[in-house]
């Protein structure tokens, strides 16, 4: 009898234990996120989980050297029409959202029970969410912990932050990351500065899945998107991104 008790009461304090060290893993890691999310409101980011991913498949498959082109460029090195670009583009209700567009999000799942296929709905801030801090993939695990940092980067980051990050961390096309590297690479320009609003169109058109899309060789339909995304930034006019 008192060996049972003292097996029970073993197995309850080693249940406890285990509870305890979860508890202040998670507690450290909610902490350090927090810490590295605030450093980078003012620190370019070395490079983003996305080009660590890609380095990490080259290192596995034994590769000499990773075709990574990353060049950062501070908000006032980019011309404002290519922040209006992709606002037009990706998120038009940026400036008045907190990280999520949920009728979007509606609009996305109403097409999927339609369609049977689900349609992207992220915002600007979900996608530098993703892009910097997450591994690719559509489990619930990543969505959750994507929520978690968009809400952090609101907090944390102002808008301005939000779209400078992006447009440096965003892939225009294979291993090309952030906009002066398109520029340089894609459309010969000297600089993120000398793009012109069709150029920052056309970079903007290919951001939904720039593995297919191309901008030196923009199929009809990319094109097209890049005429739509013109017009879409006429409408707009001039957005302020405080």
């Amino acid at each position: 009898m008192n060996a049972g008790f003292t097996k029970r009461k073993q197995s309850k304090g080693n249940r406890t234990g285990f509870y305890q060290i979860a508890g202040w893993a998670i507690i450290a890691a909610i902490a350090f996120s927090i810490l590295l999310v605030f450093c980078l409101r003012r620190l370019p980011p070395p490079t983003s989980a996305f080009m660590m991913e890609r380095y990490a498949a080259a290192l596995f498959q034994k590769e000499r050297k990773t075709n990574i082109r990353y060049h950062w460029v501070g908000w006032k090195e980019i011309p404002p029409h290519m922040f209006l670009a992709v606002v037009a583009a990706e998120d038009q209700k940026f400036m008045n959202h907190w990280g999520f567009d949920f009728d979007s999000i509606s609009d996305a799942i109403g097409k999927k029970k339609k369609r049977g296929r689900l349609r992207g709905a992220s915002t600007i801030t979900q996608q530098v969410a993703k892009n910097l801090f997450l591994w690719p993939g559509r489990s619930y695990v990543r969505k959750g912990i994507e929520a978690y940092f968009t809400v952090l980067l609101e907090l944390l980051w102002d808008k301005r932050r939000i779209l400078e990050v992006y447009l440096n961390i965003a892939e225009f096309g294979d291993g090309i990351y952030g906009v002066n590297a398109a520029a340089q690479s894609l459309l010969g320009k000297r600089s993120a500065g000398n793009l012109t609003r069709r150029d920052a169109a056309l970079l903007a058109a290919v951001l939904p899945n720039p593995k297919q899309f191309k901008v030196k060789r923009p199929s009809s339909y990319v094109k097209e998107r890049c005429r739509w995304i013109q017009r879409q930034m006429y409408q707009l006019g001039s957005v302020r991104f405080q």
